[in-house]
């Protein structure tokens, strides 16, 4: 897991910036009804997609929540007074405030126990009824987009996803939130090249290869010998779904 307290001052420019973000932001607002008017960016990061929700829609009350300091300083430099420091898996809200909840690149994160579940049943716990939950879903295969460098990292073990659509399919239906529809929106500037990932693999970027391990230095070596080491292969395709809290 990376130390996100050290990573916020870098972390926009390291995952496609302001292009990124708007991709995701638009995907995002196509699947929340133009009658929202209070919405909760659980996981908010450093706020540069929480800020697009709001300037996008001005009628539309923004908050943004995140458990890690770093993170939240951003984003409250983004979105002044708009976003807490908060435990999602603890929402300090109460029950049905807010019209619409989204959580943007966080379920991937929650690999312990059913952290991805406590997750969902807080996101739609704090939903009122007839409000609408969305989340991305299957993160890392996005990242898998046929590449050479996809071909040298493909026997690398992986973990089950805590994202994978049917697991948070399944914990949506378990707290009575019913499918509301789906997107998928590209990852501008986020095409890996061989160098970089390398540098990836060697700073504990893949959870399941530690840096120094004979095998991370195996798919290093193989990385290094492949044509155009700076060149980024095509860019990652993130998949979004909405859920409806029935009213």
């Amino acid at each position: 897991m990376l130390d996100y307290d050290k990573e916020a001052d870098v972390y926009d420019a390291s995952r496609g910036g302001e292009a990124r973000a708007a991709a995701a932001a638009d995907a995002v607002l196509g699947l929340i009804p133009d009658g929202a008017r209070t919405l909760l960016d659980v996981g908010c990061g450093t706020g540069i997609v929480t800020r697009r929700l709001t300037t996008a829609r001005p009628a539309l009350r923004v908050t943004g929540a995140d458990l890690t300091y770093g993170m939240v300083r951003m984003a409250a430099a983004r979105l002044p007074g708009a976003v807490v420091l908060a435990d999602s898996r603890r929402l300090p809200f109460p029950d049905g405030t807010f019209d619409a909840v989204t959580s943007i690149w966080l379920l991937h994160l929650l690999d312990r126990g059913d952290d991805m579940g406590a997750v969902v049943a807080e996101c739609a716990r704090v939903l009122r009824p007839g409000g609408v939950y969305v989340t991305t879903v299957d993160k890392a295969a996005a990242h898998d987009v046929g590449s050479d460098i996809d071909a040298v990292l493909a026997p690398r073990p992986r973990r089950a996803a805590p994202d994978a659509a049917a697991r948070v399919e399944a914990r949506a239906a378990e707290h009575g939130l019913d499918p509301a529809g789906r997107a998928r929106f590209t990852g501008l500037g986020q095409g890996r090249s061989p160098r970089r990932t390398v540098a990836d693999l060697r700073r504990g970027w893949f959870t399941q290869l530690p840096p120094g391990a004979a095998l991370t230095e195996r798919f290093a070596t193989e990385l290094e010998a492949l044509p155009d080491p700076d060149r980024p292969r095509p860019d990652p395709v993130f998949s979004l779904r909405a859920f409806r809290k029935p009213g």
